[in-house]
This record gives C-alpha cells, structure tokens and sequence, in this order.
C-alpha cells in the first residue's frame, strides 16, 4: 500500500515537473518572413490609434496576454506555451511588421487574428497599443 502511493505521488509529482518544465522553456524562434518583417505600420501611436489598439486588445488578447502585457491573463495557465512578456526587451525590439505577422498569423496556441480582426489597420492599432507595455 505505501509502495503504491509513493509511486502514485512520484506519478503525479513527475507530470507536474514536466508541464511546468515544458511552459518555462524559451519558445523555439517564431520566423517571420523578410518581407512581413519590413512592413512598415501606415498608423501613427496618435491617442486615436492607441485607443482603438487597447480596445481590441482587450477584447482579443488581455486573458492570454493579461493587462500590462506580461503574459499573465486568466487563460495563460492554460496554455502549452507561454504568452511572452511584452515589456521585454527582446519583445519591443522586434519590428512593427514582425508584430503584425505574428498577430495576424498565429502559432500553436496562439490564433490568427486574420479573420476575427479583418481590418489591417485594427491590427496595426493593436501593434501600436503593444509599445505601450515597456
């Protein structure tokens, strides 16, 4: 009997290692195609832009992502990987068109925004409202 329950403890202790190994690891390089990397965002970071840009964040991307970016919404826990952190270097340094990209195409668990969000400029307000999170 306490021969089965040190193993199932093991058991258990084992698959809770291994998720939270496997959520903690770096994310495998998300390539973004030369030509997406160079657009160029047609929106200014005006107040009208970051105001649209922080409204459909909230709406599509603050459970994952949470309120100031770091990855930490209601739904993140739930996820096989991790959200990222948005106030990171690492994340701000990349380009506004690799930020589209990436919203606009997805990857594993995150979605593409290309049909939920149709408007070009709607993405590029969300891209805007994401330099906010430094």
């Amino acid at each position: 009997m306490k021969k089965t329950f040190f193993l199932l403890i093991a058991t258990l202790f084992t698959v809770a290692l291994l998720s939270f190994v496997s959520k903690t690891n770096t994310q495998p390089p998300w390539p973004v195609p030369d030509a997406a990397k160079n657009k160029v965002n047609p929106l200014k970071g005006d107040a009208e832009s970051l105001v649209n840009g922080k409204a459909l964040y909230n709406q599509h991307c603050k459970s994952c992502h949470g309120n100031k970016g770091k990855g930490d919404g209601p739904k993140a826990s739930q996820l096989d990987t991790e959200c990222g952190d948005f106030t990171k270097p690492a994340f701000q340094s990349q380009t506004d068109g690799s930020l589209y990209y990436k919203t606009s195409v997805g990857r594993k668990d995150m979605p593409s925004y290309k049909t939920k969000i149709p408007e070009a400029n709607d993405i590029w307000a969300i891209v805007n409202y994401m330099r906010t999170f430094k």
